[in-house]
């Protein structure tokens, strides 16, 4: 920590950004939407923004179209404080879109645009070395697993940050439409487990990665694997499980009136990273990690409560307030 407790080291996020494109409505189907409004995203990206909205220093390295939507993301992260300078443009592919709809029950439904989409066109030469080696904590997701020549890229620039030192921080983030098989998306999520140092899954996830139907400690640590310093289990309403190799437990959520679901755990994991960035030995001090876990939760727990990710990422003062009682 530096000594306004402000983390100084570099978070640098891998991946996708796009835009959501979101029913002026909510509660309806696609096809029934009367128009749609914008919705910047993409975990990757919204890790990043997470990451400065608490006062922490991040990165974004990935891919946009050279269009009027790829310049507006590039501007979103720039206007949040996130360094740019791993950011590519493409002259022939589009920013990637999605229309989400958020039905009835707060949970979304999902129709892509990625055909392909600039993102998945990063090349490994593109990639700023200099960027990914500055990383303190390198994060990224599987999306960018699923074709080349964006695959290479993310496999070079993993390899690349390990060398230079950086722990690595894995949320599969699985959007099973994109993949051309479940069984594909699994083999493909599971194809770089061993290398990540910090692995996030949610409840859903861990059903589909383990084929089990239990959401339980075996379960969970059915997808140990020895280099791992942290393995957690979100569990949306119920909080999350925590596992290292000397301990495991639970930490509780927190009860806000819920409205939209999109980036809670982005904003989770940016809340993690962000407080163990310049201290990983807080992942070897159970008290200390339940610490740092409820206050992650509480930053999940107050991006449900507005629409959109980026807009309801929480500053550190709204976390605190949440933690102390506050609504």
């Amino acid at each position: 920590m530096g000594a306004n407790g402000v983390s100084s080291g570099l978070i640098v996020s891998f991946g996708e950004m796009l835009i959501d494109f979101v029913p002026t409505v909510s509660g309806v189907s696609l096809a029934e939407a009367p128009g749609f409004l914008k919705a910047p995203g993409g975990a990757p990206a919204n890790v990043a923004i997470a990451v400065t909205r608490l006062g922490g220093k991040s990165a974004f390295v990935g891919k946009l179209g050279d269009d009027e939507f790829g310049h507006m993301l590039a501007g979103i992260l720039k206007q949040n404080g996130v360094q740019a300078d791993g950011i590519n443009f493409d002259k022939g592919a589009r920013t990637a879109l999605a229309f989400v709809t958020l039905r009835a029950d707060g949970e979304r439904e999902f129709m892509f645009y990625r055909n392909p989409s600039a993102d998945m066109l990063l090349t490994p030469d593109e990639l700023n070395l200099d960027v990914i080696r500055s990383a303190k904590v390198f994060h990224y997701g599987s999306i960018s697993l699923i074709v080349e020549p964006c695959r290479s890229a993310h496999l070079k620039a993993m390899e690349v940050a390990k060398e230079a030192g950086a722990l690595l921080s894995y949320d599969p983030n699985l959007r099973l439409p994109l993949w051309p098989s479940a069984e594909e998306a699994r083999k493909q999520i599971k194809s770089i487990w061993d290398k990540a140092d910090v692995i996030k899954v949610s409840d859903v996830e861990l059903e589909f990665l383990t084929g089990s139907d239990k959401i339980d400690d075996e379960s969970a640590m059915s997808l140990w694997h020895p280099n791992l310093k942290l393995l957690l289990v979100t569990l949306g309403e119920k909080g999350c499980n925590y596992y290292t190799k000397n301990f495991h437990g639970g930490v509780e959520a927190f009860h806000v009136k819920t409205v939209d679901t999109t980036g809670a755990g982005d904003s989770f994991v940016g809340a993690l990273l962000t407080k163990i960035v310049d201290d990983q030995s807080i992942l070897e001090d159970e008290a200390r990690l339940k610490e740092v876990l409820r206050f992650a939760c509480a930053c999940g727990a107050i991006t449900t409560t507005k629409k959109g990710a980026i807009p309801a990422l929480p500053t550190e003062s709204e976390a605190l307030t949440l933690l102390n009682g506050g609504a």
